[in-house]
C-alpha cells in the first residue's frame, strides 16, 4: 500500500504580532483531525508550529494533490481563521488568499509539501518546517545534503547513493521547471539554485527514480503581487539506505547560513535551527527559525515525533547565528542586510519610493 505524506501550512494568526501560534488554533486544529482520523479519512496526523505558523502534518492514501485532503486543510484553516479573529490575533487569515476553495490548495497562500511512497522495510521520515524565510531556504541544505560529499561521505563510500541524485528545480518568476543531474551535472545545478529568490529545488530523487525529498516552492508574494508575510517553507525528507544517514540530513544546518526573511521580510539573516519550545522568533523577527522532527513510519502511522535540534551539538550553531545576526543588524537600512532591490519589489518599500517619484529630477 501506498502512503502519502502531506505537510499543508498557513498562517491564520498570531500572537504578539508575528512571534508565535495561540494555543486555541492547535486545539482546533487538532479537534477536527481527531474526527478525521477516527472515521479512516487519515491515517495519522500532528498538528505542530513554527514560530506564527499552523503546521498540519498527515498520513494517507489519497496520493499528493487529493482534493478531499486539501479541502479539509483549507476548512481548518478557515475554521481557525475565525477563531484567530475571535481573539484578535495579528494577521488573522493572512496566508488565505481566496475566499473559496478550488478544488486544489497550492496556489491559494497556503504552502504544501507532499509525497507518496511505498514504505520500506524501515523508513525514517525527517520534516523541517521554517518561519520568516523564502522556499530558497532549502536550496543551500538540499545541495548540501545529496550533492556535496564533505558534507555527506555516503557519496563516497555507499554503494547504494554512489550514483549521486536528481534535483528538479523551478524557475518561481518562469513558472518553469528543468531536472539535473549530480553530480554530472553539478555545476549547471549550482549555476541556479545560488540565486534562491528565483531558482529553488522542489524534489530529489534516487537515480532509480524513488523520491527521497520533496519542499514547499509557493511565494506568497508572487500570488498576492504585494508583500503579504515570508513564505515560511516546509520539507519532507526521506533517510537512510538510498539517501543520506540522519546525521547527514542535519549537518548543513550546522552552518547557520544566511537566508532572506526576518523583518518585513526584507532583509538577509541566518538560519538557526532550534528546538520546538525555541520556535519563536522574536528579535527583529527573527533570527529566522527552522524546526525539525523525525518519524519512524510505521504502516502510515507517524508514532513519536523526535526533536531533533533539541541537541546541544547545535548549540555552536545557535550561537553563530546570534553573532551573524547582530553584525548584519549593524547595517541597519544598507545592504547587504537588507535585500537588493529586485526582492524589495513586493516588500512595503514601493509605498515609499511612489511617494517620492515626482521630487527626483533631471540631472542636466
Amino acid at each position: 500500500m501506498k502512503i502519502t505524506i502531506s505537510v499543508i501550512k498557513a498562517d491564520v494568526g498570531s500572537y504578539p504580532g508575528h512571534c508565535q501560534v495561540h494555543p486555541d488554533l492547535m486545539v482546533k486544529a487538532n479537534s477536527i483531525l481527531d474526527e478525521y482520523k477516527k472515521s479512516g479519512q487519515v491515517i495519522d496526523f500532528m498538528v505542530t508550529h513554527a514560530g506564527d505558523d499552523l503546521e498540519l502534518i498527515m498520513t494517507h492514501n489519497k496520493g499528493i494533490n487529493n482534493k478531499e485532503i486539501h479541502e479539509l486543510s483549507w476548512s481548518i484553516f478557515k475554521e481557525c481563521t475565525e477563531v484567530a479573529k475571535g481573539l484578535k490575533l495579528y494577521g488573522a487569515g493572512q496566508d488565505m488568499l481566496s475566499d473559496a476553495f478550488s478544488g486544489n490548495i497550492k496556489g491559494m497562500g497556503p504552502g504544501v509539501a507532499e509525497m507518496e511512497i511505498e514504505e520500506r522495510k524501515s523508513e525514517p521520515i525527517l520534516i523541517f518546517m521554517a518561519d520568516k524565510t523564502e522556499p530558497g531556504a532549502w536550496n543551500y541544505i538540499l545541495y548540501k545534503m545529496f550533492a556535496d560529499p564533505f558534507n555527506t561521505p555516503g557519496l563516497v563510500i555507499s554503494g547504494a547513493m554512489h550514483q549521486g541524485f536528481v534535483f528538479e528545480v523551478h524557475d518561481l518568476i518562469e513558472n518553469k521547471k528543468i531536472e539535473l543531474s549530480a553530480p554530472e551535472e553539478l555545476y549547471d545545478l549550482l549555476a541556479l539554485i545560488g540565486t534562491p529568490s528565483r531558482y529553488v529545488i522542489k524534489r530529489v530523487y534516487a537515480k532509480n527514480n524513488e523520491i527521497g525529498a520533496v519542499t514547499s516552492t509557493d511565494k506568497l508574494s508572487l500570488i498576492a503581487g504585494k508583500y503579504v508575510g515570508k513564505d515560511d517553507p516546509v520539507m519532507i525528507i526521506r533517510a537512510q539506505g538510498l539517501f543520506p544517514a540522519v546525521g547527514e540530513c542535519l549537518e548543513p544546518f550546522s552552518n547557520a547560513h544566511l537566508v532572506a526573511g526576518g523583518m518585513r521580510g526584507s532583509h538577509i539573516m541566518p538560519l538557526m535551527p532550534v528546538s520546538e519550545k525555541d520556535n519563536h522568533p522574536t528579535r527583529f523577527d527573527g533570527p529566522p527559525r527552522v524546526i525539525g522532527l523525525g518519524f519512524q513510519l510505521n504502516n502510515g502511522k507517524l508514532g513519536k515525533a523526535a526533536d531533533l535540534f533539541n541537541d546541544v551539538s547545535f548549540d555552536s550553531a545557535r550561537k553563530r547565528a546570534n553573532l551573524m545576526t547582530n553584525y548584519m543588524r549593524t547595517h541597519g537600512p544598507f545592504m547587504p542586510h537588507r535585500l537588493p532591490p529586485e526582492e524589495m519589489e513586493y516588500t512595503t518599500l514601493p509605498e515609499v519610493l511612489e511617494k517620492l517619484k515626482e521630487r527626483f529630477q533631471k540631472i542636466e
